[in-house]
């Protein structure tokens, strides 16, 4: 189960997205900065604090990588959560494989940004000879550049839900489809995420520190794929379902399902719009323009029905 707004903390807002910060976060935080000194081998434990932030500051990047590249597609992204198992930016792209796969490819892109500057860092604290000068910092600019590449190498894993599971999603989803290629990375999923399971319950029987963390996040993993499998086979059957052939989009040229797949934003009342003409089910609200499902794009639901007339006037007078 993912994090929501209920029980988060509001932060800011930059870019119109907002940032949220799960109460669960400020407890791991409390116990990450005040058991993990013997771990990190500094001197003053306020450096402890700087490195959580500094995973923070992070995570938080990433996340919006994954959002500005969502819009910059077409896509909704207005919300980022943070919390233990790191953030969840909400992200909300076409469901096209090509938005789908640059929304989510954007979040490990940032943290391939940062390699060069971490290491860099890292780097000018052996030349500078920060060990002996300044140990704490040197210590802080090591772990500073091992954080953003073990978020990296393990964010694209390709085992869903990780990036890497999704980006191999979206690379499926050209050759076999949406629900196809979302059960497939699901099953993935659920293999990757037991191995991740069996070797945390060894490294917790080993005594190895921090190994229940492997064991919540499998958990975690194995719960996902589920839910994805799950979807995969719901949205198989909704894409299967009959469409509207009088209507098509205007600009993907596709014919809308049948069904109540619009949502009135006056009374909350699910319709489907080609059936009532745009005009709401309950309130009769009219809606001016009507969302493409599969391109996002908007536009008066007459030019819909014209469009899907131009199609069969050249179908029909088309040269055979």
């Amino acid at each position: 189960m993912l994090p929501t707004r209920d029980g988060s903390l509001r932060l800011f807002r930059l870019a119109g997205i907002d940032v949220y910060l799960h109460w669960t976060w400020l407890l791991v935080a409390f116990f990450q900065v005040r058991y993990r000194g013997e771990f990190n081998q500094y001197d003053n434990q306020v450096w402890n604090l700087i490195e959580y932030l500094s995973l923070f500051g992070i995570v938080l990047m990433h996340e919006f990588g994954h959002a500005l590249a969502c819009r910059q597609v077409g896509g909704i992204a207005d919300r980022i959560v943070l919390w233990p198992l790191g953030g969840v930016a909400f992200v909300n792209p076409p469901p096209q494989p090509g938005a789908v796969l640059w929304s989510i490819a954007a979040g490990p892109l940032v943290n391939v940004c940062l390699v060069p500057v971490t290491v860099g860092l890292w780097l000018a604290s052996l030349l500078l000879n920060w060990g002996v000068v300044y140990p704490d910092l040197a210590h802080y600019l090591s772990m500073l550049m091992g954080i953003n590449l073990t978020l990296l190498i393990f964010n694209l894993l390709p085992i869903y839900p990780l990036d890497g599971g999704q980006i191999l999603q979206a690379l499926l989803w050209f050759v076999f489809g949406r629900a196809d290629s979302l059960m497939a990375v699901s099953i993935l999923g659920l293999i990757g995420g037991g191995c991740i399971f069996i070797l945390a319950l060894v490294l917790v029987m080993s005594g190895v520190g921090g190994a229940w963390w492997f064991v919540i996040i499998a958990m975690f993993m194995t719960i996902q794929a589920v839910a994805g499998f799950q979807r995969g086979r719901l949205l198989s059957r909704i894409l299967s379902g009959p469409r509207h052939r009088e209507a098509v989009c205007p600009s993907c040229g596709t014919s809308p399902l049948v069904g109540n797949f619009w949502r009135c934003d006056e009374c909350g009342t699910a319709f489907d719009t080609f059936e009532h003409r745009a005009r709401c089910s309950n309130c009769s609200k009219l809606f001016k323009v009507t969302r493409c499902p599969d391109c996002y794009k908007q536009h008066p639901i007459e030019d819909w029905f014209a469009a899907a007339q131009a199609r069969d006037h050249y179908a029909h007078y088309a040269p055979r």
